[in-house]
């Protein structure tokens, strides 16, 4: 049977595209190093015509310079065909690796979605809330036994904030005026009784003799005690 309808040939697998680049890219590499042979070429009969004088001679080098000019136009045509058919396999080929990245995300994307729904099953929107709620109420309790907890026993209900303030600044003024002395604020220092004196503004105690009316004697007699004496009624017979 393989004798008379003969063996199927296996096909070989298309290029691919960065195959069909390659060998481009090669072709035109191929081509660039042939005009730069044909460029140096023309810089030689340049030369060649700039030091020959005009006549047969210089015309000669002058078709063989235009010959060499229109191969190297020739190449420099080709050449741009090979870029832009080079560019054109990286559209496709940029486009292509695009589909792919695409067809992998909508693979990664439907497989964390099937995970999610599966999650989403043990995981109940109700449950949050109610576990929200009750975490609220223990923290409202806990506020409440810390401020139980940290009450002042000795401190009335009744106090009047402004008051305290007002006692707040007179401390400060006191502890800005400090003695010079001692460096102890007014509000530490003993206090100092009253001078009843000046609160009741009495005048001086008289001091020295006192004046004597002309005529009468000063001289007063004193007992053993140093006191003066008193005076005795004498008695009349």
């Amino acid at each position: 049977m393989k004798r008379v309808f003969g063996v199927k040939k296996n096909k070989e697998p298309p290029p691919s595209i960065q195959d069909a680049s390659e060998r481009i890219t090669k072709r035109g590499d191929t081509v660039d190093d042939k005009i730069k042979k044909l460029d140096a070429e023309l810089s030689r009969y340049k030369e060649q015509i700039k030091k020959t004088r005009p006549g047969p001679a210089q015309e000669a080098v002058k078709a063989r310079a235009m010959r060499v000019l229109k191969q190297k136009r020739m190449y420099e045509g080709q050449r741009d065909m090979l870029y832009n058919q080079t560019f054109n396999l990286d559209q496709v080929q940029f486009a292509s690796e695009g589909i792919k990245d695409a067809q992998q995300t909508m693979s990664a994307l439907k497989s964390a979605n099937k995970e999610l729904k599966g999650m989403m099953k043990t995981v109940k929107i109700q449950d949050i809330d109610n576990l929200q709620d009750e975490m609220m109420d223990l923290m409202d309790v806990s506020n409440e036994i810390q401020e139980t907890l940290g009450r002042s026993y000795n401190v009335p209900d009744d106090i009047d904030e402004d008051e305290l303030m007002g006692e707040l600044d007179a401390l400060e003024l006191d502890m800005g005026n400090e003695t010079e002395a001692d460096g102890v604020p007014s509000y530490l220092q003993p206090d100092k009784e009253p001078d009843l004196e000046a609160e009741l503004n009495l005048p001086p105690a008289p001091t020295g003799q006192t004046a004597v009316p002309p005529g009468r004697s000063n001289a007063q007699t004193e007992d053993e005690l140093g006191l003066p004496a008193v005076p005795r009624a004498s008695i009349r017979g």
